[in-house]
């Protein structure tokens, strides 16, 4: 069981590619809505907190990503299809030199 979570909250086309994906057993109902739970380690969180400064996590150690990212993992999800996908998926949703010029850190300038 995981420590934090991401909760995907899925319209009908997004339903349906879960259920394509053979996960529809996966399925829950959060606040009165159709989602999936993705869980997370500590690790994760601290990267995605990273990347997302504004990512706020509810007093179910769950988040709501942003539409762009979300839409991301839901396709991985689907390639997998397995919701255990955070190993691979924070390398597509974290990347830690966004935002750093060329000529930053570590790159010696010659």
């Amino acid at each position: 069981m995981s420590d934090f979570y991401i909760n995907m909250i899925l319209d009908d086309d997004q339903l349906k590619k879960i259920e394509s994906a053979e996960l529809g057993d996966q399925i829950q109902e959060i606040d009165g809505k159709k989602a999936v739970q993705v869980g997370m380690t500590k690790k994760d969180k601290k990267k995605l907190l990273k990347a997302f400064s504004d990512l706020t996590f509810d007093a179910d150690n769950a988040c709501i990503l942003p539409e762009e990212p979300n839409n991301t993992l839901l396709e991985i999800i689907v390639d997998m299809k397995s919701l255990d996908v955070m190993k691979f998926a924070i390398t597509k949703l974290y990347n830690p030199l966004a935002g750093r010029s060329v000529s930053g850190r570590g790159a010696s300038g010659m």
